[in-house]
């Protein structure tokens, strides 16, 4: 989408009342960059985020991407399913997650929100899941998104990965606040 339409849409969605807008990934692109850099000019009454992957470069392009807004929210993004994993040997994985935990602080002490979301989560190992998300939580991360990437499961099968009394709405992807998490 063009940084014209991106404008568009983003103050269609801000005059209907949407809290947050997802305005791009802005390392996959230059214009995508661009587009991500008008929403944020554009928007003053809700929240702009930009999704990077749990990267430094991804990070920085995304930080830049979002200076100026007015409320910007860095969207960071992890694959944890036991499809991911399976190509990954347990080193990689174990020295990927302490990068990502230091990759989530930082983009912390850069931007006052920071999401994380368990890519594939409703496929995801639980045990490896409660770990990541613990990691995020602990390096900063203030909101927690366990999302069902693929459409692969029922609500009542994915309702089953919530711990009884958390908040969450019956969408395909779960939002966890961070106060909510245990």
């Amino acid at each position: 989408m063009s940084a014209p339409k991106k404008i568009r849409m983003a103050r269609q969605l801000e005059s209907l009342g949407v809290d947050i807008i997802e305005s791009g990934f802005p390392i996959a692109s230059r214009g995508d960059l661009e587009g991500v850099r008008a929403v944020t000019r554009e928007i003053r009454n809700c929240t702009v985020a930009a999704l990077a992957r749990a990267r430094r470069d991804d990070i920085d392009v995304a930080l830049d991407g979002l200076k100026g807004a007015a409320h910007p929210r860095l969207h960071m993004v992890l694959a944890t399913s036991d499809l991911h994993l399976r190509t990954n040997c347990a080193s990689r994985m174990n020295r990927r997650s302490k990068q990502f935990s230091t990759n989530v602080r930082y983009a912390r002490e850069h931007c006052a929100e920071v999401e994380f979301s368990a890519e594939d989560a409703s496929r995801s190992d639980i045990d490896f899941l409660c770990r990541a998300v613990k990691r995020a939580v602990d390096a900063g991360a203030t909101t927690i998104n366990l999302p069902d990437t693929v459409g692969y499961a029922l609500p009542d099968e994915y309702e089953g990965h919530v711990p009884p009394g958390h908040r969450f709405s019956r969408r395909r992807t779960w939002n966890y606040i961070k106060r909510a998490w245990p």
